[in-house]
């Protein structure tokens, strides 16, 4: 028998706890850019197509 499992997706601080440790954080200007997410309330995929189309993508 396959076990389903449940995606578990962990908030904003615990993410920003975990990058911390690694010595990642985010700069003004990307706080200001989550923000104006929250904001204007975008989906997960246009907040994917603002940040690609403003950082490029990752090669």
């Amino acid at each position: 028998m396959k076990r389903m499992t449940k995606p578990f997706i962990i908030g904003r601080d615990a993410f920003a706890k975990i990058s911390a440790v690694e010595g990642v954080r985010l700069t003004p200007a990307m706080r200001k850019d989550f923000e104006s997410f929250d904001a204007k309330s975008l989906s997960p995929s246009a907040r994917r197509a603002a940040l690609i189309e403003k950082y490029g993508t990752v090669r």
